[in-house]
């Protein structure tokens, strides 16, 4: 099965589908915190988590999200003639606020009327019954995406990375989403420490079977500042090289069912904090391995669903 030029359903040819056209992210910055790191759940955050909280590339959380908007389809409007975006609150835990504040920041950004898209990075256990009313609401006036840290189904990994969910939690914050109506995308790294590769495809597998919308494969990142670039400074833990990484990612794609949308296949680490692996930099050379690979081994995303 083939969509457009991939072997794989990436969320661009959905968009394409959908909208007629590119549609763009813009990466905002609602300035929340997070329970791992206000004193709730812990104070450092999950242990691969830089102190941007997941949004190096968010705009200024100081600024409003009128003015976040502009910005970042200005930076975009100089290299692409793009006119449809993606609302991204992409830092921290963008539901970990009062409902009223929620409500603000999100109509702020479905009332451009560029927007055609409002994406909700947050945990599972930051979905209370008024936030997904709320969410609810915002989904009839213009698509809503939930985006869920998931990371890994296994419990030893889970206390390990400091997530400080549950994966019942996980699995009820997906199933009140799709009672809603509202898609959820799964976020899941590939490569924390411990992990086996059949550990990695059992996580994969367990997500292809829930009522999701999406995926991300993203390769762990070891940055610097983190309590994980600590970690692998006094004591090397072993990473992917590329090869194994795109090899890795095929096997995935092969147990996703084919309905399932692909929104990343790697991920960009900051240049400036990015400790390992630096092969990791040339993102498009990643893509292009992988993209090679599936073609040359004849499979696709759920060849083996």
């Amino acid at each position: 099965m083939f969509w457009g030029e991939k072997r794989y359903y990436s969320v661009d040819y959905y968009l394409k589908q959908a909208f007629g056209e590119k549609v763009y992210r813009l990466a905002l910055n609602g300035g929340m915190t997070c329970p791992n790191r206000d004193g709730t759940l812990g104070s450092r955050g999950c242990i691969f988590c830089s102190a941007a909280g997941s949004g190096d590339f968010a705009q200024d959380g100081c600024a409003p999200i009128p003015e976040q908007l502009a910005a970042a389809k200005g930076q975009l409007r100089n290299k692409r003639n793009c006119r449809k975006f993606i609302a991204y609150f992409q830092a921290y835990t963008n539901t970990y606020a009062p409902v009223e504040k929620l409500r603000k920041l999100f109509m702020d950004a479905i009332k451009d009327p560029d927007v055609v898209i409002l994406s909700i990075a947050t945990r599972p256990d930051c979905l209370s019954g008024e936030v997904l009313k709320l969410l609810e609401g915002l989904n009839r006036i213009k698509p809503v995406w939930v985006e869920l840290g998931l990371q890994t189904v296994h419990s030893e990994t889970s206390r390990f990375i400091r997530s400080g969910f549950t994966l019942e939690c996980f699995h009820q914050a997906v199933f009140q989403l799709h009672q809603r109506g509202i898609p959820s995308i799964v976020h899941v790294i590939l490569g924390l420490p411990g992990e086996s590769g059949a550990q990695m495809l059992e996580t994969v597998s367990h997500v292809g079977r829930l009522p999701v919308f999406g995926i991300k494969l993203q390769l762990l990142h070891v940055l610097s500042g983190t309590d994980l670039g600590t970690l692998y400074r006094e004591r090397p833990f072993p990473l992917f090289t590329q090869e194994e990484y795109c090899e890795m990612v095929c096997r995935c794609l092969e147990l996703l069912p084919p309905s399932i949308t692909i929104h990343r296949l790697t991920g960009d680490g900051p240049k400036e904090l990015l400790m390992a692996p630096l092969w990791s930099r040339a993102k498009r050379s990643v893509l292009n391995q992988i993209h090679q690979t599936l073609k040359e081994q004849d499979t696709w995303q759920g060849k083996y669903f």
